[in-house]
């Protein structure tokens, strides 16, 4: 979402890209695939790459299950990031070609790549503000029971993240569509309307989900993160 704000607030090309985009069973293939986004991002500069799982491409080189391939699309990268064979000196300096990746193990990065993505940002954990922002979104075209309260379900899920917020939004506007259908035989639940299947979610219902789906981070996850951005994180 933050690759996608950046090259709509610069107005750059914008490629997306992930690990099965850059890899090919044929030999030498994925070394030349690197090689032509770059190619064509400096053709179509000012862009933005955006390399989603970074961690799958460039994990550490020289670990004993790294595969020779591999490490040739790892050195490749690095080349091209470095702008090795890239941008002549006379081109324009404007037409730059940005990097961004995103990873949920950086500790995992090649110490190389590492160097070379010069701002290392943390995505914490959104906050009260952001879970309220984030159950609006999510619950945009659910229709709501009056006794809802959006403020007192934030302060619940304090510690999820935004999938996990989804997940709960989710299954409970599905509980409502279940409680319509509970006793009823299959043809006459293909026979109900969309309207009467549209029942307003209630802050029961809320309750309810918020026991059966947990959090997905844990204490131990988040110290590990602030630990590596005490040690490699920038501002």
């Amino acid at each position: 979402m933050l690759a996608k704000a950046v090259a709509t607030e610069c107005g750059t090309t914008f490629f997306n890209v992930s690990s099965s985009t850059l890899t090919s069973k044929y030999r030498g293939e994925s070394e030349k695939l690197v090689r032509l986004l770059f190619e064509m991002a400096r053709f179509y500069a000012p862009t933005t790459i955006f390399i989603d799982e970074i961690d799958s491409i460039c994990g550490r080189r020289g670990t004993s299950d790294e595969h020779e391939a591999s490490r040739r699309v790892k050195s490749e990268l690095l080349i091209q990031m470095d702008g090795v064979g890239g941008a002549l000196e006379n081109d324009d300096p404007s037409k730059m070609v940005m990097v961004l990746a995103a990873t949920n193990f950086p500790w995992d990065i090649d110490e190389a790549l590492r160097r070379r993505l010069e701002k290392r940002i943390y995505i914490p954990l959104p906050t009260a503000i952001g879970r309220v922002e984030l159950l609006k979104i999510n619950l945009k075209e659910v229709e709501l029971a009056p006794d809802v309260n959006l403020d007192i379900i934030a302060e619940k899920i304090e510690g999820y993240s935004g999938a996990d917020i989804t997940n709960v939004c989710r299954d409970a506007s599905m509980m409502a569509m279940r409680r319509r259908i509970q006793g009823l035989s299959p043809e006459e639940i293909r026979a109900l309307s969309k309207d009467e299947l549209q029942m307003p979610v209630t802050m029961e219902e809320f309750t309810l989900t918020l026991k059966k789906i947990s959090k997905s981070v844990s204490a131990a996850d988040l110290e590990k993160y602030e630990a590596w951005m005490a040690e490699f994180g920038s501002v």
